[in-house]
């Protein structure tokens, strides 16, 4: 796969923050790897964003991608949620940016339509769906299966943003 191109999907969070990565190349999609970096909960805040930014980090350089693509946050009821998750999405914009990726964000409906075909997809939908689109990958995490639907997402529309 010399001329494919590698997507790295980030789903952001404080306790779990996803990664995967698919390589494109035409219309031909690959599973190459995927995880999660998942800060200490009794870490404050600081430490968690640090952890998830040294994470990615490591992600990134191990993996090489080419492109990113982050999901964007939804409103919770509670605006101090948000607000935390805020920061951790920020962490996760700003790592691939500054490795002189181009990030793109994607909203979830987009994600799932992109991947499932519905905007109010379930988890488990999502799921095996992605399993589909990507025989080999191996998930063992909600979170997990989320940033590959967020790179298979923006595979789907990287020409359009």
């Amino acid at each position: 796969m010399a001329s494919a191109k590698r997507i790295i999907g980030i789903d952001p969070g404080l306790r779990h923050t996803g990664w995967g990565i698919v390589a494109i190349e035409g219309t031909r999609l690959s599973y190459i790897a995927c995880g999660a970096v998942e800060p200490s909960p009794k870490a404050d805040l600081a430490d968690r964003l640090a952890a998830i930014h040294e994470g990615l980090l490591q992600v990134i350089h191990d993996h090489q991608p080419h492109e990113a693509a982050v999901e964007e946050t939804f409103l919770n009821k509670d605006p101090r949620s948000t607000l935390k998750l805020g920061a951790a999405r920020g962490v996760a914009m700003l790592v691939p940016a500054q490795a002189g990726l181009r990030v793109v964000e994607y909203a979830p409906n987009q994600v799932k339509k992109s991947v499932v075909g519905a905007g109010h997809a379930e988890k488990e939908q999502i799921r095996m769906m992605v399993k589909v689109l990507l025989p080999k990958a191996e998930f063992r995490t909600d979170d997990m299966a989320d940033a590959l639907a967020i790179a298979i997402c923006h595979a789907h529309h990287r020409g359009q943003k």
